[in-house]
């Protein structure tokens, strides 16, 4: 073992008193060289997505400490950057989030610097949305999103909203590293910070107001009024619960039928151990229900309450639509919609990442739709509204998503929202049933219209240290590659959006990507086929985002696999095959 991780280890054992389930994890651990190197070999990075990691003791793990000294660093920049600041704390279901967002808390506070409180969880849109309301210089939310239970994060937010740029994510990280964890973190007694005002709790009539910008999202407001819209919902045991019921409720969705396995907030997800709604295991216990009580629609909103999946009737069963899916019907409801009422903007914007469905292209054509693709991150998105703010154009702005279940509509915040989401899916939904349509209906119909893509997404896990070297290994193959084809299909262009180019092979020509850096390579085929390749930013995984497209349904999915089956099989994507 490395004599610095040995170092850190005994000064944990030393140190690390004011919890004394870490002590005993340590101590638990002390002939055990692998798990000591696993904790110690390297410090959580703090990023633009803040920080992630597994619960536990150690400099690679959440705990109390790395909490601390992440948030000294924090403020050691705010007080570097004005003369006072403010920021906005909140947290969702996840084990330890109340306990991280008061440690947060009890450091900013003795670093002079205001904070604002959430009295209990809540889905990560409402800390973007008090970042704004407070006019805070930063806000932190304590979340994993949809990680497994032994996973927790911390991330951190700008003044505008937005999850931190590049820039401040990189300052940030720069005042933390001059840190030890133990010696250089101001703390102060929460109870006392709270009587004296320095901590404060937000205030009832901030979450009423937050749910009237929601409202303000609706396009054909009391459509679900007497509709007869039956919907099934589950939080995921997250911090969902309460506000996606009650925009239900207010915007005319009465008949409303709770997954009890998963109402109630419970960082272990019993019945869910990796609670993403992109993964069908995930949704079984609400397809259960399904089957009881018959709904239009199953609405299912991840731990934080920023993405949601959904399913809806098909034939005898239920069928799982995709985020690609869900956002490409949106657009055109909302588009379409709006369109007919007069209340679409002049050079409406959509907004959408690198990752997501080109079938957007053919929709936001058809609508006179300016589309931008930015990189993944939804604060990418939000900067584009930022942009649109700063020109006076916000309400340009229509809508944006990603293929991760991501979506918003509006302005009030600056990050995907999962209850805008279940309200707008809900109002789509009764929308068309008035027509006699389910929203199975309605996809199939707009494949019919603008071509059959099918959007597949597969991730390969490469835990601990020498899985970071594998995936490293993975992107520097593709990276040198000299490909022509891939599955017999020719390669039209190929992206790479670390190294800022883009060659296109029918025109010979080289460009400039003028996006940020980002490790990413794509590799788009002909006939519209591609395969986008990225390592997670959050999680040991490599992403490859899968287009097939076919001349019907049936035909996209063979092509995918096809492109699947050559991925897996490749020595390029996969040298150690």
């Amino acid at each position: 073992m490395e004599l610095k991780v040995k170092e850190l280890y005994e000064e944990w054992l030393k140190n690390a008193s004011d919890d004394s389930n870490l002590i005993s994890e340590l101590e638990n651990i002390k002939n055990d060289d692998d798990a000591i190197y696993d904790r110690f070999y390297r410090s959580l990075e703090f990023g633009t997505a803040g920080l992630r990691g597994i619960l536990g003791a150690g400099t690679n793990r959440m705990n109390i400490y790395t909490v601390r000294v992440a948030t000294q660093g924090l403020a050691n920049y705010l007080l570097k950057k004005y003369d006072s600041s403010s920021v906005s704390i909140s947290y969702d279901s996840r084990i330890n989030s109340d306990l991280f967002a008061a440690e947060a808390a009890r450091v900013l506070a003795a670093n002079g610097i205001k904070v604002y409180l959430s009295t209990e969880l809540q889905p990560t849109p409402v800390l973007s949305y008090a970042v704004r309301y407070h006019k805070s210089q930063a806000g932190i939310m304590v979340t994993a999103s949809h990680n497994p239970s032994m996973y927790n994060g911390y991330k951190c937010y700008g003044s505008d909203g937005c999850q931190m740029t590049d820039n401040d994510a990189t300052a940030v990280y720069n005042e933390i590293i001059k840190l030890d964890c133990f010696t250089d973190v101001k703390l102060c007694d929460f109870d006392k910070a709270l009587a004296d005002g320095s901590i404060e709790y937000i205030k009832d009539e901030f979450y009423e107001s937050y749910l009237t910008k929601v409202e303000e999202q609706a396009v054909n407001k009391g459509i679900c009024e007497g509709s007869g819209l039956r919907v099934v919902y589950t939080p995921l045991n997250g911090a969902g619960n309460k506000l996606v019921r009650k925009i239900l409720d207010r915007t005319g969705v009465k008949d409303v039928h709770i997954v009890k396995s998963q109402e109630m907030p419970d960082g272990n997800f019993p019945t869910c151990p990796y609670p993403n709604p992109e993964i069908r295991e995930t949704l079984e216990e609400g397809l259960k229900l399904c089957r009881e009580v018959k709904p239009d629609l199953l609405l299912a909103t991840d731990p934080d309450s920023d993405r949601v999946g959904i399913a809806v009737p098909d034939g005898d069963d239920y069928r799982l639509i995709t985020g690609n899916e869900t956002g490409i019907m949106l657009s055109n409801y909302i588009l379409s919609n709006r369109k007919a009422l007069g209340t679409l903007p002049e050079n409406p914007v959509l907004v959408k990442t690198v990752v997501t469905s080109v079938l957007m292209e053919k929709v936001a054509q058809k609508y006179g739709c300016e589309l931008k693709n930015v990189l993944t991150g939804f604060k990418y998105i939000g900067e584009q509204i930022l942009e649109l703010e700063q020109k006076n154009e916000e309400n340009r702005y229509v809508f944006g998503f990603e293929e991760s279940y991501g979506y918003l509509a509006g302005t009030y915040v600056r990050d995907k929202d999962a209850v805008v989401a279940s309200m707008l899916i809900a109002e789509m939904t009764a929308y068309y049933k008035r027509q006699g349509k389910t929203l199975a209906n309605v996809i199939d119909e707009l494949y019919k219209e603008y071509g059959f893509y099918n959007n597949t997404t597969l991730s390969f896990e490469f835990d601990g240290a020498l899985g970071m070297q594998t995936m490293k290994n993975i992107m520097d193959s593709l990276r040198n590659c000299e490909l022509t084809e891939m599955a017999g299909f020719s390669i039209v262009k190929q992206a790479d959006y670390l190294l800022s180019f883009e060659k296109d092979y029918i025109k010979g020509t080289t460009t400039e990507i003028k996006l940020p850096k980002s490790n990413v390579i794509s590799f788009s085929l002909e006939g519209g086929n591609a395969i986008i390749v990225r390592p997670s930013g959050t999680e040991p995984k490599i992403k490859i985002y899968f287009t097939g497209v076919g001349t019907d349904k049936e035909d996209a999915v063979r092509v995918t696999n096809d492109l699947i089956d050559y991925v897996k099989n490749s020595k390029i994507f996969f040298p150690e095959n």
